[in-house]
């Protein structure tokens, strides 16, 4: 087994401080930081995404394995830096406003975040004013939002007319996810994409930056 096929394994089984100490044996085996990322913390994390998308693994596990890529991403972070690796695009997520749920948010960002995405999570109960500004301070193109509720998915199309307001719409790609939505609903509202877990909303986002 390679040490990259090591580092993806230690990912799939959540084992954070292996992983750290597997990618430290990568670098000073002459490894680049951004093939330690790509081949060994993505490939394994994008196993478990798929594992998630099969209900072969689920929330908690997912939540463990992401903790562990984290480590590893902390570790390479300065490296990748140094050797000009640049995100694969910049998303900023968020729950809609009057919404307080943020565990398939949070599922969502761990997931976007493992396929290589720089992701700003704005919270819960955000306003769509809030977002614009997110997005200018950012310069995100990518605006991915949360509703678990029929009372708060029509926040979803405010976010979408702000950001027509403010002559922004061509600048981003929209999101959407959360229990009551459906792609008709993603439509209707002018949005871009439409998913129904976090693992194929970040193979959604890979798509809309490609």
């Amino acid at each position: 087994m390679s040490v990259f096929e090591d580092i993806a394994l230690l990912v799939q089984q959540g084992k954070a401080k292996d992983v750290a100490a597997a990618c430290q044996k990568a670098l000073d085996e002459g490894a680049t930081a951004q093939k330690v990322l790509d081949d060994g913390l993505l490939a394994g994390m994008a196993v478990v995404g798929e594992k998630f998308k099969n209900n072969e693994v689920f929330v908690p596990e997912v939540m463990i394995s992401a903790k562990a890529l984290n480590i590893g991403v902390e570790l390479l972070k300065p490296l990748l830096a140094s050797e000009g690796a640049e995100p694969l695009g910049k998303a900023i997520i968020f729950t809609v406003e009057g919404d307080l749920h943020d565990i398939g948010k949070n599922l969502v960002k761990l997931m976007m975040e493992g396929v290589g995405f720089e992701v700003t999570d704005l919270g819960a109960d955000i306003k769509a004013e809030e977002a614009v500004q997110a997005v200018k301070d950012s310069g995100a193109t990518i605006v991915a939002m949360s509703a678990m509720l029929t009372t708060t998915m029509a926040q979803m199309g405010k976010v979408v007319e702000a950001f027509e307001a403010a002559g922004m719409r061509d600048q981003v790609k929209f999101m959407v996810g959360g229990t009551p939505i459906t792609d008709k609903y993603c439509k209707d509202i002018g949005a871009d994409s439409y998913s129904v877990d976090a693992a194929s909303a970040a193979e959604a986002a890979k798509g809309l930056v490609a």
